[in-house]
């Protein structure tokens, strides 16, 4: 095992219950409602998709890029104020962090979001960072977990991808990584190659290593 890449939202922190709150308070502004069902359309995709489908929803001619700044000012607001890190997930990084495997945090939010969540979480945990301003593709497209293995110099094939949505999943399994699923919002199934949990207080670093196959 030469890597373990951390996803960022429902994943390393608690923060897919703040982003349902956003959505919720920006989509009211543009005159619409929105659900959790709403959500669970967009949990693991990027900024781009997720205003698009806002507007969609609430039927306001508003623009993208005003709704994507409401969006961003409200999570980095919220998220500065401090989060939540997912039950076992510190512990494991810092399991990882002593016994030398590098470590990635690979997320399709942008910088701006990313940044207020390291603020809390320690930027300096870990050894590369990845977000959706690295690349041209998000999740589901392999790319952020391409790009990050290219940034450590490892081979995705010795990697395993800690996620907790299907198209981070997507992403993770597509770029030839070992997977890990967390899931939180939406139901992921077992698979060759991906190993499905409750919580990350389920897994060790054996556990991870024991997934790297080649």
């Amino acid at each position: 095992m030469q890597a373990v890449f951390f996803d960022m939202d429902g994943l390393l922190v608690d923060s897919e219950r703040v982003w349902l709150e956003i959505e919720t308070e920006v989509v009211a502004r543009l005159g619409g409602q929105w659900t959790t069902e709403h959500q669970a359309h967009l949990v693991g995709g990027s900024m781009e998709r997720t205003v698009a489908y806002m507007l969609a929803v609430s039927g306001s001619e508003e623009s993208p890029a005003t709704v994507a700044g409401w969006m961003v000012a409200g999570m980095v607001d919220r998220l500065s104020r401090g989060v939540r890190v997912m039950p076992g997930a510190s512990e494991l990084l810092d399991a990882l962090r002593a016994e030398g495997v590098p470590v990635g945090l690979v997320t399709s939010s942008l910088k701006e979001i990313a940044d207020a969540v390291l603020k809390g979480v320690g930027r300096d945990r870990f050894d590369v960072i990845v977000t959706a301003n690295d690349v041209t593709r998000t999740k589901p497209d392999p790319e952020p977990y391409l790009t990050a293995a290219r940034l450590l110099g490892v081979e995705p094939v010795r990697c395993v991808v800690l996620e907790d949505s299907p198209s981070g999943v997507a992403a993770g399994t597509a770029a030839g990584c070992a997977v890990v699923a967390v899931p939180s919002v939406l139901a992921i199934d077992p698979a060759p190659g991906r190993l499905v949990v409750a919580s990350l207080e389920e897994v060790g670093v054996a556990d991870l290593r024991a997934l790297i196959t080649v």
